[in-house]
């Protein structure tokens, strides 16, 4: 009787073990103590996600009907693009770029067609893609004569050994690979013309010299992508003109692997729109990636911390918008607004241009 002592506390031990084991089993609690941080996640069972760039806020009580209705289309049609090419089992690569190429055509936005102007009243134009399988990715810094700037990374990544092509080697790359030549005054825009101007005249005041300032102006900005296909592959795309007024060279995080453009099978797709030198130095997706993969964070939580701390801290405000490959969505804001919209697995389009419509404002 005595040698069957030992089995009440072992009994004990494994009935203790087993209460533990489900809260073993869910995700580590940030900082604040709960997943996220206290944050929801801007949607869940999403297979693409689009953001039509961070800055200035469009307003309910500036905005008329017809406006509203235009931002909303332009993003729709965008995520249209990209459905169409997963319901027909293309993969998730070929959906981002079916969906920036929209957004690239579509002058509301500063990429492609409504590119914003340099100083010298000149276009010049930057875009990344990114695939997670195997972390494969393209971008051109500095392209004047491509229309759609994400099919010639595309190019870069599918068809070179390279990484980033710039300049007027990325312009002859892109037309030897079959994207025709745009003259400069394809992108020209009125609205455009009118910022540039008045980001002059600023300066010649001793203002803000570049970038925009007025409602909508600025915010319509980078462009981007993410998807997660049936294969739960991820990738991610970025496209932008840059900054209105910007020095003539200028590259921003738009077209750098990390900064503006990250996919990692597993973890997460990632594309960020705002402060673009502070998204460079905070390599703000890669370090979203980074706190998902080493730090043990969801990627509500990740996302949050790197656009409502880490890059604050920096002096620099914006968004992003990160896709798990289990279709958690998280699209936080630092700056006024960001448009954005995403698809879900059954089919169902959700666009939203003001701010008070996202969980992600701040």
């Amino acid at each position: 009787m005595r040698s069957r002592l030992w089995i009440v506390p072992v009994l004990t031990v494994l009935v203790a073990v087993a209460a533990a084991l489900p809260a073993l089993s869910r995700p580590a609690p940030d900082r604040a103590g709960a997943p996220g941080g206290g944050h929801r996640p801007d949607a869940t069972g999403v297979v693409l996600a689009v953001h039509g760039g961070a800055g200035t806020a469009l307003r309910r009580e500036d905005t008329d009907a017809r406006t509203e209705k235009a931002y909303r289309d332009g993003l729709a049609g965008a995520l249209r693009a990209g459905r169409k090419v997963l319901r027909e089992g293309g993969d998730s690569v070929a959906a981002v770029e079916a969906a920036v190429r929209v957004l690239e055509d579509d002058e509301l936005f500063n990429a492609g067609k409504g590119a914003v102007f340099n100083e010298d009243a000149g276009h010049e134009l930057d875009a990344s893609i990114m695939r997670g399988s195997d972390q494969a990715a393209g971008a051109v810094a500095g392209v004047r004569h491509v229309r759609n700037p994400v099919s010639a990374a595309r190019l870069v990544m599918e068809r070179t050994p390279h990484v980033l092509l710039a300049g007027e080697g990325a312009d002859a790359f892109a037309a030897r690979n079959g994207l025709t030549p745009v003259t400069q005054d394809y992108f020209w825009t009125q609205a455009r013309w009118d910022s540039l101007m008045k980001a002059k005249e600023r300066a010649r005041k001793g203002g803000k010299a570049v970038g925009g300032s007025a409602p909508g102006e600025a915010a319509l900005g980078t462009v981007g992508a993410v998807a997660v296909d049936r294969d739960r592959g991820l990738a991610a795309a970025t496209s932008t003109g840059g900054m209105t007024n910007k020095m003539a060279g200028r590259v921003g995080d738009s077209p750098l692997v990390g900064a503006g453009t990250y996919a990692r099978n597993g973890t997460v797709a990632a594309s960020a729109t705002g402060a673009g030198e502070v998204f460079v130095r905070g390599a703000a997706t890669a370090t979203l990636a980074h706190l998902i993969e080493f730090g043990g964070k969801d990627v509500v939580a990740a996302a949050h911390e790197v656009v409502g701390e880490r890059l604050p801290r920096l002096g620099g405000k914006g968004g992003v918008i990160a896709l798990d490959p289990r279709g958690v969505l998280s699209a936080p804001f630092s700056s006024e607004g960001m448009l954005h919209g995403f698809l879900t697995e059954d089919g169902r389009i959700v666009t939203r241009v003001f701010p008070d419509e996202s969980p992600g404002h701040r």
